[in-house]
C-alpha cells in the first residue's frame, strides 16, 4: 500500500479506538481481541521503509524506543480503564481521566521520538507508526481481556437471560 493509504488506515484505527474509548463498550469474550492489532502488525511488516537503510542502527534504536513506548502506553491504557460487570453478566469498559493522561503522555513521547529521529536524519515512515500502534492496541486489549476474566460473575442475573427493562421505563 502507498503512504497515504497507510496514513488513512492509521487515522481510521485511531478514530475507531478513541470513539470506543470515550463511550462505554462491551468487552466480548470471543478471544478475537488480537485480530485488529495483528492485521496492523502484518501490514507494517509488509511495507517497505520500516527501517531507514541510510541510518539502520539509529533507525532500529528509534523503532525499538517507539515499541517500548507502545508497550508502556498500551499497558497503562489497559490498567486505567474502568471495568464492570453488568446485570446480564457482560463486561464493560470505559476510559477514565487517567486514560486521557496516558494517551496524552504516549503521544507526547512519540512526538519527541519522531523529533529526535528527524534531528538525527532518520526517516520514520508510516510502517513504524503502524507497528507501534499495533503493539499499543495488542497490549491494551490483552490487559483488558485479562482484567475482564478476573471480574467475578454477577449474581443478579445470568448471561443467557435477557436483561431486565431499564429503570426509567418502570417509572413511565
Amino acid at each position: 500500500m502507498s503512504g497515504p493509504v497507510n496514513v488513512l488506515v492509521i487515522l481510521g484505527v485511531i478514530a475507531l479506538v478513541v470513539v470506543r474509548q470515550i463511550s462505554a463498550s462491551r468487552i466480548s469474550g470471543d478471544r478475537r481481541w488480537w485480530v485488529l492489532p495483528g492485521v496492523l502488525l502484518v501490514m507494517s511488516l509488509r511495507e517497505p521503509g520500516l527501517v531507514d537503510h541510510h541510518h539502520e542502527t539509529l533507525s532500529v534504536v528509534v523503532l525499538g524506543a517507539e515499541l517500548v513506548v507502545g508497550l508502556v502506553t498500551g499497558a497503562a491504557w489497559g490498567w486505567t480503564a474502568r471495568l464492570w460487570r453488568a446485570e446480564d453478566g457482560s463486561v464493560w469498559s470505559k476510559g477514565t481521566k487517567a486514560t486521557v493522561y496516558v494517551w496524552t503522555g504516549g503521544l507526547a513521547l512519540r512526538a519527541a521520538l519522531y523529533g529526535v529521529a528527524a534531528a538525527l536524519g532518520v526517516h520514520q515512515g508510516s510502517p513504524a507508526l503502524m507497528m507501534a500502534l499495533a503493539v499499543t492496541l495488542l497490549v491494551r486489549s490483552g490487559v483488558l481481556a485479562r482484567r475482564a476474566a478476573e471480574i467475578p460473575p454477577s449474581y443478579g442475573g445470568s448471561a443467557d437471560r435477557t436483561p431486565s427493562a431499564p429503570a426509567w421505563k418502570d417509572r413511565v
